[in-house]
């Protein structure tokens, strides 16, 4: 056996020496799946040794690989700075990539006698774990869409420009088919998916971070047409929806931050994207109407909406095709852009799209439409928008006070058992009240015990939900602030309750808008 030949070896020999490590060997489920793992793979490394030994080794190190590798660290290692998760799931990570190395290695090596060495499995894994990944005690999950992820890619293919390629791409596909079995058996809760998907906005400017971090790879590849084309199609989409409705289409984003990272590093995969330029612009409309189809249909029939993004690419992988035979026909060439600027062509043809990109971004942050502030993320927005029965305003709402309920908000557990509608739903609804009076709110605690003939008991949030449901940005308040600073920033969101207290406390400003919106409740 070529020494190359024992790499497979190596890394499962490597995945079942993390089994050792306090934080893997402390939890029983955990080791048995990494030293199973170790196990299989390793019998599939002894068999090939016995029935096939003659191997083909060799290194590749391309750069679609290691460019997009390096961007998706880099908001791996970000992000984490501000979500400890990421983090203390760094042996996860490790194993991922041991399993995907030695995976991919014995399947070439039982497919075609070869074995390539290189950067490949990095993007796979890293694009994976920027979306979803399982917790601990379920986490021969992670293994078996790894498994899934490589085997497609290697097994589903086609014919296209004359070679034969893979169909999917291959964290996009065991993303979207795990998506579709978590949301059928609702089993979402034996994910980081929810968290994932939230979270990613506790890191300042991580719309701006993405985008840089993304553009080595954009003026390598082409793909910065697809990831415009898709961020102004869906801020286009959200910017009518606003004045058609008076709300947001998202809570709290004209673009959500997970689906912008998909936008630059899930579905631009040019390997499994069209080849036309018109095409390609074609498949970055088509993902954020896919995206807006599915966040809508999702929430019809109360599934998390965070799998929005991930269900949509598998589909679009099958259309590429028929999307480059319509870019090709002869009325798409009345409009295709190939046609323009024919002087610019590879690296420089590149370099214009990402340039016309960063205008559109530039824009987009300068009218709000990307970025850490957006008026959705203040919970007296959707208040105001349930009070006034506009569209989707109560939904929004009690996703926003559900979450900050589950923070330990008692206002917001009193607001979300209020939504909930009592008479209606009286079990959920004293769920809602209960933890609200544990948090020790007492309108809460009173209507736990009995809604009233005026209805459920309400008042405005205390000081300890304020620092809770006031938002700095999309991310909560610094420690530390004094009660003052956080009544002020109440009552800059909206919070009538938190002028008044800011009034009391000293602030002449805010005595002005107690004013303001006393005079207002009292207007015919």
């Amino acid at each position: 056996m070529r020494p190359g030949a024992a790499a497979p070896l190596a890394f499962s020999a490597a995945l079942a020496a993390l089994s050792l490590l306090p934080a893997v060997a402390g939890n029983p489920a955990l080791r048995w799946t990494f030293l199973a793992a170790a196990a299989g793979l390793g019998v599939w490394h002894a068999l090939l040794a016995w029935l096939r030994p003659a191997v083909r080794v060799q290194v590749a190190l391309r750069p679609q690989h290691y460019v997009q590798a390096c961007a998706q660290g880099s908001i791996l290692l970000y992000w984490g700075w501000y979500w400890r998760e990421v983090y203390d799931s760094a042996h996860l990570l490790l194993a991922q990539l041991l399993f995907a190395y030695a995976f991919d290695l014995l399947l070439s090596w039982t497919r075609r006698g070869s074995c390539t060495l290189g950067f490949g499995p990095f993007p796979v894994i890293f694009s994976i774990n920027l979306f979803l990944w399982f917790k601990p005690d379920w986490f021969y999950f992670q293994f078996l869409l790894i498994a899934l992820g490589f085997a497609a890619k290697d097994l589903i293919r086609w014919e296209k420009d004359g070679r034969r390629v893979h169909i999917f791409n291959p964290s996009s596909f065991p993303l979207g088919l795990f998506s579709l079995g978590l949301i059928l058996t609702g089993a979402t809760s034996l994910t980081w998916g929810q968290e994932i998907a939230t979270t990613l906005n506790r890191a300042p400017q991580m719309y701006l971070f993405i985008f840089l971090v993304s553009l080595p790879g954009q003026i390598l590849f082409g793909v910065a047409g697809m990831t415009m084309a898709a961020a102004v199609t869906m801020y286009l989409f959200g910017l009518l929806w606003f004045a058609a409705a008076g709300t947001y289409y998202f809570v709290d984003a004209y673009i959500p931050i997970a689906v912008f990272l998909g936008m630059h590093l899930l579905f631009t995969d040019p390997s499994t994207a069209p080849r036309t330029e018109l095409g390609r612009l074609a498949f970055g409309v088509l993902y954020a109407l896919g995206v807006i189809a599915l966040y809508g249909l999702l929430g019809a029939y109360g599934h998390p909406r965070f799998y929005d993004k991930l269900l949509a690419v598998p589909v679009m992988n099958l259309l590429i095709q028929l999307i480059d035979r319509a870019g090709r026909s002869a009325l798409a060439g009345r409009i295709d852009p190939a046609a323009l600027w024919r002087g610019l062509a590879g690296r420089a043809r590149n370099l214009g799209y990402v340039g016309a990109w960063t205008v559109a971004f530039v824009v987009m942050s300068a009218a709000g439409g990307v970025g850490d502030a957006h008026r959705g993320a203040e919970v007296t927005f959707w208040q105001r928008a349930c009070a006034d029965d506009l569209p989707n305003g109560c939904r929004h709402y009690a996703v926003l006070v559900s979450a900050f309920c589950n923070n330990g908000s008692g206002w917001a557990c009193n607001e979300y058992g209020i939504l909930l509608q009592p008479e209606r739903r009286p079990e959920p609804a004293d769920r809602a009240f209960r933890r609200g009076c544990d948090n020790g709110f007492e309108p809460a605690c009173a209507n736990l015990d009995e809604v009233g003939p005026d209805g459920p008991a309400r008042t405005a949030p205390a000081l300890a939900d304020y620092e809770i449901v006031v938002r700095d940005g999309r991310r909560l308040l610094p420690p530390g602030l004094a009660p003052l600073e956080i009544y002020q920033r109440a009552c800059e969101q909206g919070f009538a309750d938190g002028c008044r207290h800011a009034c009391e406390l000293g602030d002449l400003p805010a005595c002005d808008a107690a004013a303001a919106v006393e005079r207002e409740s009292r207007a015919p």
